[in-house]
């Protein structure tokens, strides 16, 4: 019988593979700059073809190190060092900075390392890529993995990141099914032997395949598409892990706390946050923020902290207005979700007392009045807790006596950047220039954005300012359209350019109350309850009064002020209070609820009880979520994808264990008819012509062994001659794992 033999297949036409595989990489490298700090990527690509080449030439692997590493040197000199490349100081430095680094790594201090040492382990990563491509797409021809990673990798970034990779997917998806089509190819012309000469003409084999990849791809693009037929998970994994936010991403998901890059759109996510019990509809405020950079939000770098015990604190010194302002005492309850982590306190205006469970500390911050909870150090989230508050009502006409601002507050609260463009200011000034006080000239910046009629609220496709834009300018003069933080920045900006002190808050409204059949109360006290989800977030602005404090104000388009106000009514012989909410709308940040919460002020702490059910849950500590069903379903899904794939190696290692534990003549048959099966699967099945040693043969010189001969041996002596002594040979179980592992590749 004649040995096998493999075609050859020339190096020009695996070196076209091989340039897909190069370009199917650079789609890894693309979004690295966008979302993340990286720059002069430029740079990384032009490394990345450099290695791509040496790799495609074969060069020795020596010479191959010198080269790459040499592009090393050069790279990070040119990124890093201003000296001449032949210059030996800059090589010290480098060298002083890796063994830095490599301290630092042993000691796991993982935030010292510097920009430096990644950018050399981001070079070495991709000389690594370079070799591990060569091998998949040149060596073995098995490239679907790397395929399918690109796929994944692509898309998450797509989901979660500001990336956007609908042309990347689409570039893949052109390189992938181009170079599985060659690898295919070429798998056929050496599993059939077939001769290459007539393949040279390469019109012949490249342009049907070329053909076929763009056929599908222009249907696959001009298609219809079905919308998406399951709820977007992103809410809901955002949600459970506490990370919905802004941040840099184009989406927000509930309250955040990088509030850097403000714009994008504002996900309706309804997943519940906490319940609020609760005599009145408040803000529940969480911090404020000063600094605005031009694109969102930033706290001072110097911000001062004191911490206070939890079970001490019967008097929060957060003080927003001061002790003329009218008050009266009041008590809330917070429940948290139990799928909710949120390490801060949310709290209306007044803040006094909280009362929880002992043991927690709380850390106030000074500058941003956060009360973020803590636990032995860590932060915590509190499952539930009272609060004690002075709820506030501001006497409109005391607001309208301006006084002095202190140094510190109007040095502080008045802060624009320095580009931010006069058009903004103009506005501003055209505005308020009728009124002579701060609260006229605060109310008319707040109505101008209704009364103009040329804002509008909206959620979804918010820009984000990109370059040189101002966040503040943008929405004011080109897109006139989004949400709450839209309006609430550009209050706080136009307020500022005028000189008045104003600051960014944030936290929750007051969130959908909850009522019964015949929408009366449901907490057994009197009090309202509340739920509060993540649409509920909301950011709201506060304007600074000399003799007043803080005073909340609502521009949001379609939101109303939840603090109360009040002014004297002349010839009243007692002081009668005049609600001064000034507009009704949602409370909510989605326009799907139109139903306007009742104000009903009672004064009065509740006393919530929990029946024996909730208390079940609660102290089960877990709630079957949509996003728990999606996760799993997910993970099972994963499982039997890699089930599948490596389906004949469970297979095999089952026959394994099999015929070390039984031993028989069973178990050898079962395990000779799956290796005849797997070499089949891998294109060399047994011709019905040949006998079973002939086939043997045949396989030992395609895999340069004996290992088929002895096994069919064997199989064939206990399958014909019933000698079951063959099974006492202990080489053979040994030889099949071997000869199994070699066509399972």
């Amino acid at each position: 019988m004649n040995a096998l033999k493999v075609s050859k297949i020339p190096s020009v036409f695996t070196s076209l593979l091989y340039i897909c595989g190069f370009f199917i990489f650079l789609e890894w490298l693309y979004p690295i700059k966008q979302i993340t700090e990286t720059n002069e990527m430029g740079l990384f690509i032009v490394f990345a073809g450099f290695c791509f080449l040496i790799s495609l030439l074969e060069v020795r692997w020596w010479l191959s190190f010198i080269l790459k590493g040499a592009g090393i040197l050069f790279i990070i000199h040119v990124l890093f060092y201003e000296q001449s490349l032949l210059d030996i100081a800059w090589v010290h430095d480098f060298v002083i900075d890796i063994l830095y680094n490599w301290q630092a790594l042993t000691n796991q201090e993982w935030y010292e390392l510097t920009a430096i040492f990644r950018s050399l382990l981001f070079l070495i990563l991709i000389w690594l890529m370079s070799y591990l491509i060569h091998y998949w797409f040149v060596t073995v021809k098995r490239i679907f993995l790397f395929i399918l990673l690109t796929f994944v990798y692509l898309s998450v970034l797509d989901t979660f990141t500001v990336y956007d990779a609908t042309r990347s997917i689409i570039r893949v998806f052109i390189l992938s099914f181009l170079s599985l089509g060659l690898t295919n190819f070429f798998n056929e012309v050496e599993r059939e032997v077939v001769p290459f000469k007539w393949t040279k003409r390469m019109s012949r084999w490249l342009i049907p395949i070329l053909s076929i990849v763009l056929l599908s791809s222009v249907v696959g693009y001009a298609a219809p598409k079905f919308s998406p037929q399951w709820p977007d998970p992103v809410p809901f994994i955002q949600h459970a892990t506490g990370t919905g936010g802004s941040g840099k991403t184009i989406q927000k998901v509930g309250y955040g706390e990088d509030d850097s890059h403000l714009g994008g759109s504002f996900v309706q996510d309804n997943a519940r946050v906490f319940t609020a019990i609760a005599p009145s509809e408040n803000y529940w405020r969480i911090e404020t923020k000063d600094v605005y950079t031009g694109k969102g939000w930033e706290a001072e770098p110097d911000e001062t902290k004191e911490t206070y015990m939890l079970d001490s604190l019967n008097n929060i010194p957060i003080n927003t207005f001061s002790d003329d302002v009218e008050t009266q005492k009041l008590q809330a309850r917070i429940e948290m979700d139990a799928a909710t982590y949120l390490p801060k306190l949310v709290y209306p205006y007044g803040i006094r007392e909280v009362l929880a469970e002992r043991g927690f500390d709380i850390e106030l911050n000074m500058h941003s009045d956060e009360l973020r909870t803590m636990y032995s150090g860590k932060d915590t989230s509190l499952a539930d807790y009272n609060i004690i508050y002075d709820d506030p009502s501001f006497d409109i006409d005391e607001l309208k006596n301006d006084g002095d601002d202190p140094v510190e507050i109007s040095s502080r609260y008045t802060q624009v950047p320095d580009d931010l463009p006069e058009r903004v200011d103009q506005l501003a000034e055209d505005i308020t220039e009728p009124y002579d006080n701060r609260y006229d000239k605060a109310k008319a910046i707040e109505q101008h954005f209704g009364q103009s009629g040329e804002f509008t609220y909206e959620t979804e496709d918010i820009p984000v300012p990109k370059g040189d834009e101002d966040y503040v300018d943008q929405f004011l003069f080109d897109s006139k359209k989004g949400y709450c933080d839209n309006y609430s920045t550009s209050m706080v900006i136009m307020l500022r350019t005028q000189g008045i002190p104003a600051r960014w808050a944030k936290g929750f409204t007051s969130g959908n109350r909850v009522v019964n059949e015949d929408n009366d109360r449901i907490s057994p006290d009197g009090s309202d309850v509340y739920e509060v989800t993540n649409a509920n977030a909301h950011s709201w602005v506060e304007v600074y009064f000399p003799d007043t404090g803080w005073v909340p104000f609502e521009p949001t388009q379609g939101f109303s002020n939840l603090a109360d106000f009040h002014t004297e009514v002349a010839g009243s012989d007692e002081d009668d209070a005049l609600d001064a909410n000034e507009a009704e709308g949602p409370e909510t940040e989605t326009e799907d609820d139109p139903e306007v919460e009742e104000d009903d002020p009672e004064i009065g702490g509740p006393e919530y009880e929990e029946d024996d059910e909730d208390k079940d849950d609660v102290a089960s500590g877990f709630t079957l979520k949509k996003w728990h069903i999606g996760v799993g379903g997910g993970l099972f899904g994963l499982l039997l994808v890699f089930a599948f794939v490596r389906r004949y190696r469970i297979q095999a290692y089952l026959l394994a264990k099999k015929m070390e534990r039984e031993g028989d003549a069973a178990s050898l048959q079962s395990a000779y008819h799956f290796l005849l099966k797997i070499l089949t699967k891998k294109g060399n099945g047994k011709d019905p012509q040949q006998t079973l040693r002939e086939y043997a043969k045949e396989i030992d010189v395609l895999y340069s062994g004996s290992s088929m001969s002895l096994l069919t041996a064997g199989y064939e002596q206990i399958l014909y001659n019933n000698n079951k002594e063959v099974l006492n040979n202990t080489e053979l179980p040994e030889l099949w794992k071997d000869l199994v592992n070699q066509v399972i590749g």
